[in-house]
């Protein structure tokens, strides 16, 4: 559940814009502030299965969103690339792995 909730999380931070602002305020109350459905649901006077249908429909748009442009992917690789350039470039010793590494992550963008 955690490791959904933190997928959850970054894909809402990268496709947000691409959201209605009920849908980006439904995401934030349950994701973010840790709301019920319930209390959702009261504070906007609907039913807690209104709030329930409106989060699984913006979750599974947020996993479209990224099947399509795969924001996410590039930035986990990019952070492992960066991971991998930090360690070689402390020991220094291959200069071509260190600009493979480079040329990597300049193909990202």
């Amino acid at each position: 559940m955690l490791e959904k909730t933190t997928r959850i999380n970054y894909l809402f931070d990268f496709y947000h814009a691409l959201l209605t602002p009920k849908q980006r305020n439904y995401m934030a109350l349950y994701y973010l502030d840790d709301l019920s459905l319930g209390e959702i649901a009261e504070q906007y006077e609907v039913s807690r299965q209104a709030v329930y249908d409106n989060i699984k429909r913006t979750e599974s748009m947020l996993d479209e969103y990224e099947e399509k442009l795969g924001l996410l992917e590039k930035y986990q690789q990019r952070n492992q690339l960066l991971t991998d350039f930090r360690q070689l470039a402390e020991k220094q010793s291959d200069k071509e792995k260190l600009l493979n590494l480079i040329n990597r992550i300049e193909k990202l963008d």
